[in-house]
């Protein structure tokens, strides 16, 4: 419509040379103020058409979901202590449990536990079976780019846990060489240094009757004090076969000797190095020297292996911790506040962990991409784990541990 106003407006130039003299001056007048009008109409028109329109306000479905109290929501948990635990009575507790249970009950909101296999979580949460997801989540990339995590509630990271007896230097020497393992080995040497002797005995108690005498106490006595010193090359001469058959026995023993004084000296060195190895695990960078436990297909395993540590994996916490304790295993590396929680339910064999973390990480809440909760929940949040009664909340699961 504009166009042809404005075309016909135009074309009224090649008529106005038509029009008669008198009244020239008045119709151009007349066809400009015309034109003029139309111009702008049309100029009204495109600009209108080019404004978007006024931005709308968000969903008042979607900010009404978060203060509406009489909603129930789902709150998928899986058993993960100490932040997720499941009561014999079938109550909930844990550190996440008791920090919703509170943001909950300030923000008014009613809500239900619906328990599930960890790894069915998050695809229930995606799949709008699911409000929120509470326990220990890591917060990672990947899973932020299909679902939204509330503030970190709880840093950690992974731990090293050792014998608690675990001294080091002279006396851990001492009580390696007291272990029943190189007893036996002392006992197994005092029996073949006894049967040596006895053959000497009975070969030179005839002839040689001055030092070895034909009597059996004295003779064996003897017998094992030559063995001895012969063995360990020190030789005192005080005793020495004479018969044929005797020194026969003697050749043959020293070579003997030999064989056995290295395989001894072995054992004992063995014994001291492997409870120095244990004993001085003081860090992260002392884990190269040790044979080091962890858990199946967990951020542990993943850090032992890119770090190239030797390792012995276990399917649970408390297996390899048993491993530590029975000496199979110098440490173990696992979540720290894990770690705390096991060590303490532990009456006997504790370990001592060590201060500080390594390869740290945040635990969330889990929501949906979008949720009107995420706000009013990290407002609670930050609320909470900043109050006072935090530290008291967090202790009586894990104790006043390294990391507490």
């Amino acid at each position: 419509m504009q166009t042809t106003t404005i075309t016909t407006c135009i074309a009224g130039r090649g008529s106005m040379r038509q029009r008669p003299p008198a009244g020239q001056r008045m119709w151009r007048a007349w066809r400009a103020a015309w034109c003029a009008a139309a111009m702008l109409l049309a100029a009204g028109t495109s600009v209108a058409a080019a404004t978007p329109p006024p931005a709308t306000a968000p969903s008042a479905a979607a900010t009404a979901d978060a203060t509406d109290t009489d909603k129930v929501l789902r709150v998928g948990v899986s058993e993960v202590p100490p932040f997720v635990i499941r009561q014999p009575d079938g109550q909930w507790r844990g550190i996440a449990v008791d920090l919703w249970s509170r943001i909950a009950k300030q923000l008014g909101y009613r809500f239900e536990w619906v328990p599930m296999p960890f790894r069915e979580l998050l695809p229930a949460l995606r799949n709008n079976q699911l409000d929120l997801v509470v326990g220990a989540l890591t917060m990672t990339a990947e899973r932020e780019a299909v679902i939204d995590f509330t503030h970190p509630y709880y840093q950690t990271g992974l731990a090293i846990a050792v014998p608690a007896d675990a001294r080091g230097g002279v006396w851990s020497a001492i009580g390696q060489l007291l272990s029943p393992k190189f007893l036996l080995l002392m006992a197994g040497l005092a029996a073949m240094l006894l049967v040596v002797g006895a053959l000497v005995w009975l070969a030179e108690r005839r002839r040689n009757a001055e030092q070895f005498p034909p009597d059996a106490r004295t003779g064996l006595g003897n017998g094992f004090w030559w063995a001895a010193v012969t063995m360990t090359t020190v030789g005192y001469g005080d005793r020495a076969p004479v018969t044929l058959a005797g020194r026969l026995l003697a050749i043959v023993w020293m070579f003997t000797a030999l064989v056995v004084t290295s395989t001894f000296i072995a054992a004992v060195t063995s014994a001291i190095t492997v409870n120095s190895l244990s004993g001085d695990i003081q860090g992260q960078a002392d884990l190269h020297r040790a044979n080091v436990a962890t858990v199946s297909g967990t951020a542990g395993e993943t850090y032992l292996r890119d770090a190239q540590i030797r390792r012995t994996v276990f399917d649970s916490v408390g297996k390899a911790l048993d491993a530590v304790r029975g000496g199979t295993a110098d440490a173990v590396v696992y979540d720290l506040p894990i770690l705390q929680y096991r060590n303490m339910q532990r009456r006997d064999g504790k370990l001592h962990i060590l201060p500080g973390t390594f390869d740290n990480q945040s635990y969330a809440f889990a929501l949906r991409s979008g949720s009107a909760y995420r706000e009013p929940v990290n407002e609670a949040i930050l609320g909470v784990v900043n109050g006072n009664e935090w530290p008291a909340l967090r202790e009586a699961y894990v104790g006043r541990g390294p990391g507490s």
